[in-house]
């Protein structure tokens, strides 16, 4: 269970990111988040994994709040993998190495100066091969296409051993073949080990193959809770209406009260 609750992030110049949004994404269920560039749906997205801090409003997860501290807030991220829209993997380093990066909350900083674990080496193999890419172990992540480099980024989410998993546009880099392919890993995936899925995409023809769920946002404002069934062309113009005038400033501004990430440390 992960839900939002009357959550509000507005930015130190007075522009509303996120207003008033209340949400809930229940165990296993593949939860969409639909809707135009700077709708909200990164900051609602950051905002369930604490990297975002309300203005006001409560996260929760089935352990409570996850802002009440910084133990709950670590405990939470530990648990709760990311998958972003460029990879974020770091080329140089293998794709191993690169899912062996999901294991190092689970360790203080000076054990993660070294080689990790046997047992972590294990679960990062075993990720790979759960995403096709155990013959690719040793491959240098630069030396990719871009559709393994993002199944390299949902393997380390999946060496995290999540019980959700958050995805900020996934597929919006990839040719629509492969955004199919990608999305229907992670679909799989998910539902085989019982993982809720938050994902944010464009892509309304996705939403409606693989959305249990689906929010659509405009302005900030969650406007549409449905299914895909419910997705009709009403709602599209609800949703995509107001396109044209977003009061999400996707730019750099930090709003208020927003917490530093965490560090990660170098594997060797």
């Amino acid at each position: 269970m992960l839900d939002l609750d009357n959550v509000t992030v507005r930015y130190a110049n007075r522009v509303t990111a996120l207003e008033k949004a209340s949400a809930g994404f229940g165990k296993g269920q593949f939860v969409v988040l639909l809707g135009p560039s700077g709708a909200g749906k990164s900051t609602l997205l950051r905002c369930l994994n604490g990297l975002v801090r309300p203005s006001s409003g409560t996260v929760r997860s089935e352990a409570g709040n996850i802002l009440a501290g910084s133990a709950a807030l670590r405990a939470h991220r530990q648990r709760t993998g990311m998958i972003f829209q460029q990879h974020h993997l770091i080329g140089r380093l293998t794709a191993l190495q690169n899912v062996l990066m999901g294991r190092l909350s689970f360790h203080g900083t000076l054990r993660s100066l070294f080689p990790l674990p046997e047992a972590d080496r294990l679960l990062a193999l075993e990720a790979l091969d759960r995403v096709g890419l155990a013959d690719r172990a040793l491959h240098r992540a630069d030396q990719l296409s871009g559709g393994q480099q993002q199944r390299v980024g949902i393997a380390r989410a999946l060496a995290q051993q999540p019980l959700a998993i958050l995805a900020d546009e996934p597929v919006a880099s990839l040719d629509p073949a492969t955004a199919d392919k990608v999305l229907a890993l992670l679909h799989r995936i998910c539902r085989e080990d019982g993982i809720t899925a938050i994902v944010s995409l464009h892509q309304v023809e996705l939403a409606r193959r693989y959305g249990d769920r689906i929010y659509g946002l405009a302005g900030g404002r969650i406007v549409f809770d449905g299914t895909a069934a419910e997705l009709d062309a009403a709602t599209l113009d609800t949703i995509y209406g107001s396109a044209s005038t977003p009061t999400v400033h996707p730019g750099p501004l930090q709003p208020e009260q927003t917490p530093a990430r965490p560090k990660m440390a170098k594997i060797a």
